[in-house]
């Protein structure tokens, strides 16, 4: 098991449920996407996961381990848990090159030569499908799809094993996001990385998840392997998410 999540609640104040008694699981190389209409808890539950938020209950295992403490999540998954956020003109500074930004992303790791990191950062930027010459440019001289192939470079620099993305591509027009998903499709074959993958966009899911799990008001209603969800959703409100995506009838 790579990453089991058992019983996370989390309210905000005004009594506002973000997660109400969520449990998920996710194997190594299965891609599992969170799917649902905004606010039902997805970004909540990824900054759990990620140590970002504190749950209100709730456990958060890893590799086995459990980590209990927002604090142990950050240090431990700093490394092993990356995430790639919603906007890619907020997530980079504009301060800071690219290879400051890659750079950033090694403090956690065992201390390398300059070479060795030189030769990390372009192997990632390959692996997104970047040329090694933009290491001395900065964000404001790439477009919108660049910026999130940066953001996902950085976020591959210390080789971890599971990537959070957070609506990556909602920002995105149409052909960009096209690129992406065929970017992501190739990674897990030469990285060994798993996704958890939260988007609103249900073409991508389809393309790019094992398994669904659907999310509505803090719970996860269904889930299931992709080609089981798409074909025969059990629940109703799966079925209508899935008709106004593919304007079809689905068998249930």
């Amino acid at each position: 098991m790579l990453l089991k999540l058992e019983g996370l609640r989390k309210s905000y104040p005004g009594g506002v449920t973000a997660l109400d008694d969520v449990s998920l699981d996710l194997m190594p190389g299965e891609h599992v996407s969170l799917v649902g209409e905004s606010g039902c808890g997805k970004t909540t539950l990824a900054r759990v996961v990620m140590g970002l938020v504190a749950p209100d209950a709730g456990r958060v295992f890893f590799e086995g381990r459990e980590f209990s403490s927002v604090r142990a999540r950050r240090g431990m998954f700093c490394r092993k848990v990356r995430m790639v956020f919603q906007d890619p003109f907020t997530s980079l500074d504009p301060r800071y090159s690219v290879r400051a930004i890659l750079g950033e992303a090694l403090r956690l790791e065992p201390r390398m030569t300059r070479g060795e990191e030189l030769a990390r950062m372009r192997g990632v930027l390959a692996l997104v499908r970047l040329p090694p010459d933009i290491l001395a440019r900065y964000p404001h001289e790439f477009s919108g799809g660049e910026r999130q192939r940066i953001a996902m470079a950085r976020a591959l620099m210390s080789q971890p094993s599971l990537l959070i993305l957070d609506e990556a591509l909602s920002s995105l027009d149409v052909l960009v996001q096209q690129d992406i998903l065929s970017v992501l499709e190739e990674l897990p074959r030469r990285t060994g990385v798993t996704y958890l993958f939260i988007a609103h966009n249900l073409r991508a899911v389809r393309r790019l998840s094992r398994r669904v799990a659907v999310m509505r008001q803090g719970r996860i209603i269904e889930c299931a392997g992709r080609d089981e969800l798409f074909s025969s959703p059990s629940h109703p409100y799966t079925q209508a998410l899935l008709k106004a995506a593919f304007n079809y009838e689905v068998s249930v």
